[in-house]
């Protein structure tokens, strides 16, 4: 197995999902695909029982992580739970790939496509083990109905393989094949950007966070200056400055004091903002937070993190944000705190989630986490931009990324 394929971080790979009813063939067709034998086959339905993720590197591009999961089929009561989570899978699946055996397609298969079509999930069908009977034209015309992408194959010949993966290169979404723009894109050759960057007792001591060491590379790279200070001695650096800066960038924490001291007329917008843009659909989490002002007493805020670390006295995600957020609302409102790869259960209860802003995840599973709530029903923004809602400039940070 090519070292990409097991070294990518899970965030950066597409995932795609195989389901079907049990013994469709969908460990098999992974194997043909893969041309490894990387998942356990039998001829006894029901050989995969919970969902299992396969590396795979399927270029032009690039590290993918396919999905194994049990039968839509299964029985009993841990049959019942074995189809909870292939389900679960379905909410960050970039991809489904539903497999049919050689009965053709059932109410199974058309169930769970117009359960996936509801999560605006692209489909491809692959009608499995041609060796042993052709799909009908029955079906075949139901599916050309229904536009969906077919491929006939043979997980036991490798008829199709090929075909498959053309199919999953074509149905990958845009924002997979995308090179996303970090900051690089607001300033120009020999602009001087000033980056603010408050040390305090969340502050990692003697480095700089992740965020603010990309975006000071990225000025670098970009032939311009960087000017890296305080919030305390913003304004003497702007008055030494012999223009004004292409762009000022501010830890998000500190905002309303950073736009009282930099003109109106000069660019400005946070870290946390340049992130939700590199890393995820800004338009969406700025919606999101234009739902801090629909809140009523009661409502449940999930504040979400994707990773775990020390929690300090005055953490943002904990403590200043939720405090921040009520005050500005006026409302009673309850916040609970989730970290960890999937969002609860009961999303769906939220009424709103405030994600953090993501800088050990990969472009491809912040846009899964906000495409889940999407589907799911609920509004999403994330730390920075609800910050800059509730200081009241989040027109102005928005402002330079949203041209």
């Amino acid at each position: 197995m090519a070292e990409s394929e097991t070294k990518a971080p899970r965030g950066v790979r597409l995932v795609i999902t195989f389901v079907g009813r049990r013994n469709a063939g969908k460990s098999s067709l992974i194997n043909a695909v893969t041309g490894q034998e990387v998942a356990i086959v039998s001829d006894f339905a029901g050989t995969t029982t919970d969902p299992v993720a396969k590396p795979y590197e399927l270029l032009p591009l690039g590290p993918v992580t396919f999905y194994d999961t049990a039968g839509l089929d299964d029985v009993g009561e841990l049959g019942a739970l074995r189809v909870a989570a292939t389900r679960k899978v379905l909410w960050r699946t970039d991809i489904a790939v539903v497999v049919a055996d050689a009965a053709g397609l059932t109410d199974a298969e058309r169930d769970i496509i117009a359960d996936i079509r509801r999560l605006e999930i692209p489909i491809l069908l692959v009608c499995n083990k041609a060796d042993l009977a052709a799909p009908s034209e029955a079906d075949l015309t139901w599916c050309r109905d229904q536009g969906l992408r077919t491929v006939v194959a043979s997980a036991a010949t490798g008829e199709g393989a090929t075909e498959v993966k053309e199919a999953l290169i074509a149905l990958a979404p845009p924002e997979a094949v995308r090179e996303p723009v970090l900051a690089g894109d607001l300033f120009g050759e020999g602009d001087t950007v000033v980056c603010v960057v408050p040390i305090d007792l969340a502050a990692p001591k003697g480095r700089l966070i992740l965020p603010q060491v990309q975006v000071i590379r990225e000025i670098l790279d970009g032939d311009a200056t960087a000017v890296v200070v305080k919030e305390r001695e913003l304004e003497a650096a702007l008055s030494n400055l012999r223009r004004p800066p292409a762009l000022v960038i501010t830890d998000s924490q500190v905002i309303l004091k950073v736009s009282g001291d930099v003109p109106e007329d000069v660019p400005l917008t946070t870290f946390s903002t340049l992130f939700a843009r590199f890393k995820g659909d800004l338009p969406t989490l700025a919606a999101g937070a234009a739902t801090i002002d629909k809140l009523r007493d009661g409502d449940t805020v999930l504040m979400a993190e994707a990773c775990s670390h020390h929690v300090q006295a005055d953490d943002i995600g904990r403590v200043k944000l939720p405090r921040w957020i009520s005050q500005y609302t006026g409302r009673d409102l309850e916040f609970e705190m989730y970290s960890g790869h999937d969002f609860p259960d009961d999303l769906e209860r939220f009424a709103l989630v405030v994600h953090c802003g993501s800088c050990m995840l990969g472009r491809m599973e912040m846009l899964r986490r906000i495409k889940e709530c999407q589907r799911r029903g609920v509004p999403v923004t994330n730390y920075g931009v609800a910050i800059s809602k509730v200081q009241g400039v989040l027109e102005r940070v928005l402002r330079p990324v949203l041209r």
